[in-house]
């Protein structure tokens, strides 16, 4: 079998996530800067391979004062660790289009194993002529289990950041 490489298509993907802040609401953000890639066994999705690396210090929640907490040493100490990334080692089928992608994610220098789940869309021809495909990728992690560790706590004794964060991507890649 022949391995076909896919490259991520930056301008229709997002790679984001959801936190609970003082246990009320939740804070969305986001890495604008990051790259990703698939490789599959010619152009049949059944055993892919998947990683993704995004920047640290591309972090964007809507409040710049926030977001400069966020990459301080506080939190993701980006001088130090500028990327989180995530690497495959094994893709479990669990229906037609859905996948359990199990691999090892590295943020702020520590490496766990991780388990993100996937909607594969298909393949497509885009008006370019170029081949595409598509998935969505969720899953859970706790910031406090890869040194993410900051916290206050609120006069009514509730934390002020939430220690399970909710991944979230939409995927566009274009076969290479």
């Amino acid at each position: 079998m022949m391995t076909t490489k896919w490259n991520i298509d930056n301008m229709h993907s997002e790679i984001g996530f959801k936190v609970r802040h003082m246990m009320i609401s939740n804070v969305r953000g986001s890495f604008p800067n990051f790259s990703a890639t698939v490789e599959t066994e010619d152009e049949e999705f059944t055993s892919p391979s998947f990683s993704f690396s995004a920047k640290v210090d591309s972090i964007q929640t809507g409040v710049s004062d926030r977001d400069g907490h966020l990459i301080s040493a506080d939190f993701f100490d980006a001088a130090n660790y500028p990327t989180l990334d995530f690497t495959s080692n094994s893709v479990e089928k669990i229906a037609e289009d859905k996948f359990a992608i199990h691999g090892n994610m590295t943020i702020k220098g520590k490496t766990l194993p991780v388990v993100l789940n996937a909607e594969y869309a298909g393949i497509v021809q885009d008006p370019y002529g170029q081949t595409k495909t598509g998935l969505t990728v969720e899953g859970k992690i706790k910031r406090s289990e890869f040194g993410l560790t900051w916290n206050a706590v609120t006069e009514a004794g509730k934390v002020v950041v939430g220690d399970e964060i909710h991944l979230t991507a939409e995927l566009q890649f274009i076969k290479s």
